[in-house]
């Protein structure tokens, strides 16, 4: 049975990791390899599923891994983060951190990719630890809930608009309601549940975040360091505007399919359904695609990385030796972490060629229940099998479609019930697990109890919601 099997893979990867205190990137691969054999594929078909997994999750997160690491390194050691954290401590005040962090994750999670603004304000995170000599974990519990519920209900995010498409949802509407269980979840999962570990003493990793203490005449000027940490921001939401104006272009395969070129030719068939000449449109066609060249994350931090080295180095007075050295030396810093992440992408392909996901595509078949529970208890267990919440959500869609249409549960929040099943139980084969767990400095133990229950939390409150919600719409 393949979720038996599942469930022995996390019991020896736990053990492997806990008892015997084995580095997760090895357990993980150890762990694969023990599923794959359980699941009756045969060796070599193991490795490829492993490779396979590998080298997916490199090329949707390397580029942004390094490139997020280097800007969060130049951040701190320019003094750029101190600049922003003493204005925000100076207008919020010390009472009111939290709320100004939750805000923070909502404005710069809505229009990037977790990953990314994971890596963009985890240094501005460090520093308000150090400079405030609040608990870590008290502080970015608020803004890392925030960053998830925009990532798993929010249009312009991936998942959320992709599934509305699916669902036949509005994607306005699921954007104006998602603003609903928005704020139970943050304040719920975020700032409450904060609380638990406001005694919990941890201290940023030397290898990741060195305390500096800078003289205020140091410090560079407030607009160009926010100007340094929003770049990011700026060019994706540059894209997501773009996208809900003029519709977001579907995937290279799915515009083969439609007989569309490439990005381009979307915005041109665009402008001729709108009776708009295709040649006078063209130039315009192609400042969107360059638009939407711009917001890819892994673009967008790079630019950012550029306008930091010019900004916060070469203009302080700092030669192009002394920025690279910084900017190489965060690569460094989180080499470890890139590879538990592949490991985990590799963990997650096994588990997809073992069969999970057909397997419980049978089984729900067979489920009779309220539309919204059901797409929130299908979409949880995608997660489980396979980490991605993105996956699981767009996994979880076409199964429930039919269901939308026989029942005539709202779309719109069916794609919020799906977001909401799509962020609990995380675990090994989740990325942001790992990137949790080593930014932090916690074993896998505390990880679970910090990370994964946030997630839970927020999920849990999700449903709560959506289901008070379809009361009334």
């Amino acid at each position: 049975m393949p979720l038996l099997i599942v469930g022995i893979g996390f019991v020896i990867l736990l053990v492997l990791i806990g008892q015997f205190k084995l580095h997760a990137f090895l357990a993980l691969l150890i762990t694969s390899f023990a599923v794959g054999l359980l699941s009756h594929m045969n060796l070599l078909d193991i490795l490829d599923s492993i490779l396979k997994g590998v080298g997916d999750t490199m090329s949707k997160v390397l580029l942004i891994l390094a490139f997020g690491a280097m800007l969060g390194k130049i951040l701190e050691e320019s003094g750029a983060a101190h600049t922003i954290a003493f204005r925000m401590i100076d207008l919020m005040g010390l009472k009111n951190i939290q709320y100004a962090l939750m805000i923070t994750g909502f404005f710069v999670g809505l229009p990037m990719m977790y990953n990314a603004s994971f890596l963009v304000l985890i240094p501005l995170i460090f520093t308000f630890a150090v400079i405030t000599r609040l608990p870590l974990l008290w502080l970015a519990i608020p803004l890392l809930s925030s960053l998830s519920v925009t990532h798993c209900f929010l249009p312009p995010h991936p998942a959320p608009t992709y599934v509305s498409f699916i669902y036949e949802a509005n994607v306005n509407k699921v954007l104006l309601y998602g603003l609903i269980p928005m704020v139970p979840c943050c304040l719920i999962g975020g700032i409450w549940f904060s609380r638990f570990f406001k005694n919990t003493k941890l201290v940023p990793p030397p290898e990741l975040f060195k305390e500096r203490h800078f003289e205020k005449s140091e410090l560079p000027g407030l607009g160009v360091s926010i100007l340094c940490a929003i770049t990011p921001i700026i060019l994706m939401l540059l894209g997501a505007l773009t996208d809900l104006i003029f519709g977001s272009p579907p995937v290279k395969t799915e515009l083969t399919k439609l007989g569309i070129e490439n990005v381009t030719g979307f915005y041109l068939q665009f402008f001729s359904s709108k009776g708009v000449n295709i040649h006078a449109a063209n130039p315009l066609a192609m400042l969107l695609t360059f638009f939407k060249f711009l917001s890819d994350a892994n673009v967008a931090l790079f630019t950012a990385v550029i306008v930091a080295i010019f900004k916060l180095g070469l203009r302080k007075g700092k030669t192009m030796e002394n920025v690279m050295a910084t900017a190489s030396g965060s690569i460094g810093a989180v080499s470890m972490i890139v590879l538990i992440i592949a490991a985990g992408g590799g963990f997650s392909q096994v588990l997809k060629d073992g069969n999970v996901i057909s397997y419980i595509r049978s089984i729900s078949d067979t489920f009779h229940m309220n539309p919204y529970l059901m797409a929130f208890l299908v979409a949880s267990i995608f997660r489980l099998a396979i980490g991605s919440a993105t996956i699981a959500t767009l996994t979880t869609a076409p199964i429930m479609f039919p269901i939308v249409q026989q029942t005539g549960a709202s779309p719109e929040l069916m794609v919020l019930a799906t977001g909401a099943g799509s962020v609990m139980w995380s675990h090994f084969n989740d990325s942001g697990f790992w990137m949790f767990k080593e930014y932090f400095g916690l074993n896998v133990k505390q990880t679970f109890q910090t990370w994964t229950l946030m997630e839970s939390t927020i999920g849990v409150v999700g449903l709560i919601t959506v289901l008070m919600m379809s009361w009334v719409i």
